[in-house]
């Protein structure tokens, strides 16, 4: 079978660029000794990315069942008072994980995109530890401190 009956009876065309899939273990922990963003630590942070994004959904899709099979006429005042409250707090919360999850595809872009792991300002490698710590990080630890510095002294002002 010729290579471009191959690609046609797939769907394929010569164009599309196939990445071969990357496996690690259970146990892996990117190093500082391998080179930095190799595929092996560029696959550790995507699933690192993609379980915390199912985690959050699976978050929300929990709070629409309960906003859904919680409303509910409850005659005390204090104790609807009570519940509105807890409905806010928790609709606050929903949003900000909203939040994260653009956040979290923006990294699983800047995966795809090769950009992964640098910081936005400055270029240079983001450390790891921090990258493991918060997976979204854009910005190397200097570059995120002078930032909230500026950011600090442009709200006193």
């Amino acid at each position: 079978m010729s290579k471009d009956i191959a690609l046609a009876k797939f769907g394929l065309d010569e164009g599309i660029e196939m990445k071969a899939e990357t496996f690690i273990s259970g146990d892996y922990r990117p190093a500082e000794d391998e080179p930095f963003m190799n595929d092996k630590q560029l696959e550790y942070f995507r699933r690192k990315l993609l379980n915390w994004k199912a985690e959050l959904l699976s978050d929300t899709r929990d709070t629409i069942e309960g906003l859904q099979d919680g409303t509910r006429n409850i005659p005390d005042v204090a104790d609807r008072a009570s519940e509105e409250t807890d409905r806010a707090l928790e609709l606050r919360t929903r949003d900000r994980q909203r939040k994260l999850v653009a956040k979290i595809d923006s990294a699983l872009r800047r995966i795809d995109e090769g950009e992964y792991g640098y910081c936005d300002v400055t270029g240079e490698p983001i450390s790891l530890k921090r990258l493991d710590a918060r997976p979204i990080a854009t910005m190397s630890l200097e570059a995120q401190e002078r930032h909230e510095r500026r950011e600090k002294v442009h709200r006193d002002d």
